[in-house]
């Protein structure tokens, strides 16, 4: 019998962020007759918002992700995995710092966002040997430290090639899967109102107030859920009291059953100036609602098929447009739109593909 791959997956928490949550799929359902996986969690399991099981799992139980890494590296010295796969950028830099001491682990990170190069960041980049190494210099080294890099779609990876002057054999993209298969939207869930969801955390970047504001140049009845939580929601209710949408919007801090609330409406509305490769999205597809989203850099041109599983809009003009458009939408066609792309046994295996080849190239 072939010896199993030891994998360590590292994630800040199991709160709800999308990077999590893909991470802790990708550990539990990898092929159990090649792989041995240990979810590593160096948040408070107390904070933890989904399942896991299947494999071990072992919590830390520290606020920050600088004061667990010398655990971490404690649990590498010690269980010695051959790959070791992390997400999030800080906690990647951090585990790409440790890799130095561990020749014979391959270090995995997972990057989760659309990078912005202004630049003083080039800059940097471009300095040789600066005499006191800043902040951003160490947090490069790290990430340059890694043996691979996975990213989400092709706008992340050219991102990461332009600020972090990375290699591109170094980068691998995988999109994430689809995970829900057993809900989907009936043909004749029509309701009276239009109902519209969106759901992402409460920031600039995901464009809740552009979307307020075409909300409110509709002359017919709507409700809208936004489904988060975040910093921008004050300025989102000052923007629905400006607007006097008080009445057609519904908060909804966290759920997790996403699905059940994408079955319940109508559409789903994606307001971002930038998307890794937004899993709600996915998520809405994947259940047959269809969606609404701005052509913003990252994966979510990889996702909507205009006109087959929703509108991808240039403006905020066509968006409107989109909004009255008064077609039928079958859940079926949506559903394979993005399954037949992303579902889950193709994710998997372009993971499995990818430690199988760190592995071979790295003896």
């Amino acid at each position: 019998m072939t010896k199993k791959i030891k994998i360590f997956f590292v994630v800040p928490t199991l709160f709800a962020g999308g990077a999590e949550r893909v991470i802790s799929f990708v550990s539990q359902n990898l092929d159990k007759e090649k792989f041995d996986s240990t979810l590593i969690v160096i948040g408070l399991e107390k904070e933890s918002k989904f399942p896991v099981s299947g494999i071990p799992v072992i919590y830390l139980n520290k606020t920050r992700v600088l004061r667990g890494i010398f655990s971490v590296a404690k649990l590498i010295k010690r269980e010695k995995p051959q790959v070791a796969v992390s997400t999030i950028s800080h906690l990647n830099s951090l585990m790409g710092l440790i890799s130095i001491l561990f020749k014979n682990t391959v270090f995995i990170g997972r990057h989760a966002c659309i990078l912005n190069a202004p630049n003083e960041n080039k800059k940097l980049v471009k300095k040789k040997k600066p005499p006191i190494m800043s902040i951003f210099n160490y947090f490069l080294y790290g990430l340059k430290k890694l043996d691979y890099m996975i990213c989400q779609s092709a706008d992340m990876k050219q991102s990461i090639m332009d600020v972090y002057d990375m290699n591109d054999k170094k980068i691998r993209i995988i999109n994430n899967p689809v995970t829900q298969t057993d809900i989907i939207k009936t043909n004749d869930s029509h309701n009276e109102i239009k109902k519209f969801i969106t759901i992402g955390r409460l920031s600039k970047t995901k464009g809740h107030l552009r979307i307020l504001d075409i909300l409110g140049k509709l002359s017919f009845p709507f409700q809208y859920t936004i489904v988060g939580e975040g910093v921008y929601y004050d300025l989102i209710l000052k923007k629905i009291k400006e607007l006097g949408l008080e009445d057609n919007i519904t908060f909804v801090k966290y759920t997790d059953n996403v699905s059940k609330y994408l079955v319940e409406h109508d559409m789903f509305l994606q307001g971002s100036y930038s998307e890794g490769f937004p899993n709600a999205l996915l998520e809405s597809c994947a259940v047959g609602t269809p969606v609404i989203a701005f052509n913003s850099p990252g994966g979510t041109k990889e996702i909507v098929e205009d006109e087959v599983n929703g509108f991808l809009v240039e403006d905020e003009d066509e968006f409107l447009k989109r909004l009255n458009d008064k077609r039928n939408w079958n859940p079926e066609v949506i559903r394979e739109s993005v399954y037949k792309k992303f579902n889950k046994n193709i994710i998997l295996n372009d993971y499995e593909q990818l430690f199988f080849e760190a592995l071979e190239l790295s003896n």
